[in-house]
């Protein structure tokens, strides 16, 4: 059990020499590269981080120019709806007045075709009346007149009415 826990000068001492050398070799032929793998490593993650920030605030631009379109989108959807609502409003206000006016347009034609019914009513009434009062004037007159003396003492008095104007 000594010798497990004794320490042997030698082995020590080639150990050593075995470490030196192979410290030495990989200093000479393997640091470089290992320093250089780990700075090229070191260089990707900073680009890649970089990269990743680049990204980051190219992201931030896209999404405020989404929101900057979105918002333009709102904007122009509501000028377009504000303007159909005013034209529905202007042809909805135009029918209404061309209703009117086709209602006002209908309602004087009625009213000239009733004063015009009116007046052909009155005139053929007063042709009716005077035809009548013709009829019965020359009934009494036949009545009156049925005898030639009555008969000739008419015609004198119209000839002297006639002769007088």
């Amino acid at each position: 059990m000594k010798a497990l826990l004794g320490v042997d000068w030698g082995i020590v001492f080639w150990t050593g020499t075995a470490f030196l050398i192979v410290f030495f070799l990989l200093k000479k032929f393997a640091w470089s590269s290992i320093l250089k793998a780990l700075e090229e490593r070191a260089q990707g993650i900073e680009n890649a981080l970089n990269e990743a920030e680049v990204a980051k605030k190219e992201m931030a631009k896209l999404k405020a120019g989404n929101e900057a379109l979105l918002r333009e989108a709102r904007e122009e959807r509501d000028v377009i709806l504000r303007e159909a609502k005013s034209m529905k409003d202007a042809i909805v206000s135009e029918a209404k007045n061309k209703a009117q006016e086709e209602s006002a347009r209908l309602l004087e034609a009625a009213r000239l075709e009733i004063e015009n019914q009116k007046k052909a009513a009155i005139t053929e009434l007063k042709n009716y009346v005077a035809n009548l009062s013709i009829d019965v004037a020359e009934k009494v007159l036949r009545e009156k007149l049925s005898d030639a003396d009555k008969q000739s003492a008419l015609n004198n008095k119209l000839l002297s009415d006639i002769s007088k104007n």
